[in-house]
């Protein structure tokens, strides 16, 4: 009996540590989402669920650090320019605790943006607080 009743408990706490885990990577999921829409679609207010108000985006260009606020960096990009094609995907995720980071890529015809998102558990609610990205030219 007291065995059962250990095996119990375990395989309750092993349970809801995995719905917990699927609730938190669908919600990553939908905040990742949400930048694609934005990207996609030059969706301003779909950038906005993403990111939180002060999340910055770095990135080198021509060997000099930058760093910006990305919803404003993003939606003046969006609104500058039209829509293209481009094929997205997650190509990393990694979750501890109320921190993760996810990996995507962005592929243009020229080239690719590989954004590196960093994720905040922000009042139960996933949230960008930082994007860091870089551009690989696709070679002819």
């Amino acid at each position: 009996m007291r065995f059962s009743l250990l095996s119990l408990i375990l395989t309750t706490v092993i349970m809801t540590q995995m719905q917990a885990q699927d609730t938190n990577l669908i919600s990553i999921e939908n905040t990742i989402n949400h930048y694609f829409d934005g990207m996609i679609n030059h969706n301003s207010e779909s950038i906005k669920k993403a990111f939180t108000e002060t999340a910055s985006m770095k990135w080198i260009e021509n060997g000099e650090y930058k760093e910006v606020n990305a919803i404003a960096a993003l939606t003046e990009y969006l609104d500058s320019n039209q829509p293209s094609k481009f094929v997205a995907r997650i190509t990393s995720l990694n979750v501890q605790g109320d921190a993760a980071n996810v990996g995507l890529e962005i592929e243009y015809q020229t080239f690719t943006f590989v954004d590196y998102m960093h994720l905040l558990k922000i009042n139960n609610e996933w949230m960008i607080v930082s994007k860091t990205y870089t551009t690989i030219p696709k070679e002819f």
